[in-house]
This record gives structure tokens, C-alpha cells and sequence, in this order.
């Protein structure tokens, strides 16, 4: 995990954390993911709870797209999601992918381990080579993420999100088909 010195400490157990698909009664938790400006510092800002009602429908749509919920094994508590959903980049479908933590939970390697649980199931469903996370530059700890699982640094560009605005983004990138 990333200590607050920015310094890698000792690993979560992986297992500590399930992800579990995104269901009908998660609205309160994407609203605490989504909706609070803290959480949503690199993200352009919270977004409204009109926005929020609309994405909640779009997380519950069992299309190609997964949404899931990170979940405490010990206590069964929602505390954040993961996800990856198709997308063109650079004219490639590829998978881009996404995740966040509540503020509580941060910083104890509980991301790192939910985003390793969604890529091999995204490797499992064997529909692209690549998946892609665009964290912005300034988010220290996504970035790290990335490095840590394994995602290839691919450049630094400029990046839709959310619809509108842009922002300073490294484009990482994993490769499905190494280790599977």
C-alpha cells in the first residue's frame, strides 16, 4: 500500500476485498463515490443527483460493460467500486477502466486489490487485448496503481471527463493476454 510519506508499505490481502456486480440498492453508494467533492477532486467535480440517478441505471445494465462493488470480506460493506466498460481509443476497441475507494479505506492497497480481481475477470471475458485507466497526472496514488499491477505507461494526453472538460491524463495500459 501507498503510506502518506508516499512510500510503499505492506501488501493487502487481495482476499480482505470481493468485488461483487453493481446492483439495484447501490444509488447511496455511488451518491458518497460521485457525489462529494472530495471524492471527485480528479474527476471534474461531483455530479448531480440527476447525474447520479442516470448513472446508477447504466451500473445496473448487465450489458458488455461491468460495474462492480468493492466489498470488506469481514464486514460486508460497500466501500467503493471498479469497474471497465468498451470504448474506442486511438481507433482500437479496447476496455477503459476506472475505480475509487471511500476516503475511509484509502491508502490500504484495498483499490490495487479490487482492480487485480476486475482484470482477470475482464481477461476472462476475453472480448479485447488491452485495457486502459486514464488517471490525471496530478493523482498520485491511481498512478501508482497502475505501476503496481503492471500497466505499461503509454503517454500523458488530454482527456474527455467528464463530458465537456478536459484534463491531464497519463494513459496506462494492460495487457489481457500476458499471463493468461
Amino acid at each position: 500500500m501507498i503510506g502518506s510519506n508516499g512510500q510503499q508499505g505492506d501488501r493487502f490481502d487481495q482476499n480482505a476485498v470481493r468485488i461483487e456486480p453493481w446492483g439495484q440498492g447501490d444509488l447511496p453508494l455511488l451518491k458518497k463515490l460521485l457525489g462529494d467533492p472530495a471524492m471527485t477532486e480528479h474527476l471534474g467535480g461531483p455530479e448531480t443527483d440527476e447525474q447520479l440517478v442516470k448513472r446508477q441505471a447504466r451500473y445496473e445494465d448487465t450489458g458488455r460493460d461491468r460495474m462492480f462493488k468493492i466489498v470488506l470480506e469481514a464486514t460486508g460493506e460497500a466501500i467503493g467500486s471498479v469497474g471497465y466498460w468498451e470504448r474506442t481509443w486511438r481507433g482500437e476497441q479496447v476496455y477503459e477502466m476506472g475505480w475509487s475507494v471511500l476516503p475511509a479505506f484509502q491508502g490500504r492497497g484495498i483499490a490495487g486489490a479490487a482492480t487485480a480481481q476486475a482484470l482477470s475477470r475482464a481477461r476472462l471475458d476475453g472480448l479485447h487485448r488491452f485495457v486502459h485507466a486514464f488517471p490525471s497526472v496530478d493523482n498520485p496514488p491511481s498512478n501508482a496503481i497502475c505501476r503496481k499491477l503492471g500497466f505499461t505507461l503509454v503517454e500523458e494526453c488530454e482527456f474527455e471527463y467528464p463530458k465537456g472538460s478536459f484534463m491531464r491524463c497519463n494513459d496506462w495500459r494492460f495487457d489481457l493476454s500476458v499471463g493468461s
